[in-house]
């Protein structure tokens, strides 16, 4: 298998790109696999939180030039993009929709639309081998896969314009300094690091984790009235939760709220 689910216990998913499928992520092949395979995640119910990694030097590598190449000289690149990105960026509009906590362990490279997916997630943490590329101006494309919505959030909107414009390849280093990275383990640590975050994160209420995602989501672009009026309505709708009576009672009997 290309793309290898399994579970780390405790409601942790672990996805791994395999093989080509690192090195080859959004092509026809590997991409509807990879999208398969997190849908399937973010729809059971008994998975609250997901690591996505992948193998070798490649977290994901992006697309595959060899069919870039061919789609050009059959004279239909458009039709193969547009395939590409109708099933890429539904995912990630999804990924940080949905109350599942999503973190990338990224054991190497991301790149393109695979930069897009690490960026999607709730957190990255990375070996010292991970890189990060924008590569789209080398190949004479416009960016897609939330590229240029998720990384001006992440280390400002000057920084990212450098980074693409520039061309550049961040090693993991100037990633975490730039707040793209959130923590550099050894690689023994990769995965056993990224699940704990992941239970940390996902031991909240559902509804208290899709409305933090959302509302962080939308605050750069609602003005403060307007951002004030739409967590008015979550937290009134947070007040009708089993998780709220939950967590009021633990607050009030001294113990560590369950949620579950």
């Amino acid at each position: 298998m290309s793309i290898e689910s399994s579970d780390l216990g405790e409601g942790v998913r672990l996805i791994k790109m395999a093989g080509k499928s690192s090195m080859q992520s959004f092509s026809l092949q590997f991409l509807p696999q990879i999208a398969t395979a997190i849908n399937a995640a973010l729809t059971d119910k008994e998975v609250k939180a997901i690591v996505l990694t992948g193998e070798g030097k490649f977290f994901s590598a992006g697309a595959n030039i060899d069919d870039f190449k061919k789609s050009i000289d059959e004279g239909n690149a458009t039709e193969l993009i547009r395939e590409l990105t109708g099933v890429l960026h539904p995912l990630i509009v999804k990924m940080r929709q949905t109350s599942t906590i999503c973190i990338a362990a990224l054991n190497g490279a991301s790149a393109g639309g695979g930069l897009g997916l690490a960026l999607a997630c709730d957190a990255r943490v990375a070996t010292s081998q991970a890189k990060m590329a924008a590569s789209y101006a080398g190949m004479g494309l416009s960016p897609d896969g939330g590229t240029t919505w998720l990384l001006p959030r992440l280390v400002t909107d000057q920084v990212a314009r450098r980074f693409f414009l520039e061309n550049e390849i961040w090693s993991a280093q100037q990633a975490a300094e730039l707040g793209a990275i959130d923590a550099i383990v050894e690689e023994t640590e990769l995965i056993n690091c990224a699940k704990q975050i992941a239970l940390r994160w996902s031991r909240w209420g559902q509804h208290s984790k899709e409305s933090i995602k959302h509302l962080l989501d939308v605050q750069s672009t609602n003005d403060f009235e307007t951002h004030l009026k739409h967590e008015r309505t979550l937290i009134e709708a947070s007040g009708q939760t089993a998780a709220f009576k939950e967590g009021v009672s633990a607050f009030l009997e001294k113990r560590e709220p369950n949620f579950d």
